[in-house]
């Protein structure tokens, strides 16, 4: 069987993820965020994803990546070698091992993959 191309530009008929950041790794804000996960499939997901203003730590595994393109809004992400800004048309990755903050300064909504590394 052929499987379809999976269309990642629209939620419509979808039902979003809903959840904040853990407690314990809020810096500033209780911002709500929203996933939409419309492909899943071995190693790799992709989708939607949307977030209100705020900051948090994140820590990514050894084997997880993401690449992630900003449709509107603006992130920073904060490094242990600096800060990157990301805005509208422009994309990043988060590499495996990446410890720091995610920080929304504007309402976001972004394209995301993720793919987890075979050990």
């Amino acid at each position: 069987m052929n499987p379809p191309i999976v269309r990642i530009d629209s939620t419509e008929g979808a039902e979003p993820v809903l959840d904040r950041p853990r407690e314990d790794r809020r810096v500033s804000g209780a911002p709500q965020r929203r996933t939409w996960t419309l492909h899943d499939a071995g190693p790799m997901s992709a989708g939607i994803w949307a977030c209100e203003v705020g900051r948090w730590r994140i820590v990514f595994p050894a084997g997880r990546q993401e690449y992630f393109h900003v449709l509107q809004g603006r992130v920073r992400l904060h490094g242990p070698l600096g800060n990157v800004d990301i805005g509208p048309g422009q994309g990043g990755v988060i590499p495996p091992g990446f410890e720091g903050e995610f920080e929304v300064l504007e309402p976001v909504r972004k394209h995301f993959v993720l793919v987890d590394l075979a050990d």
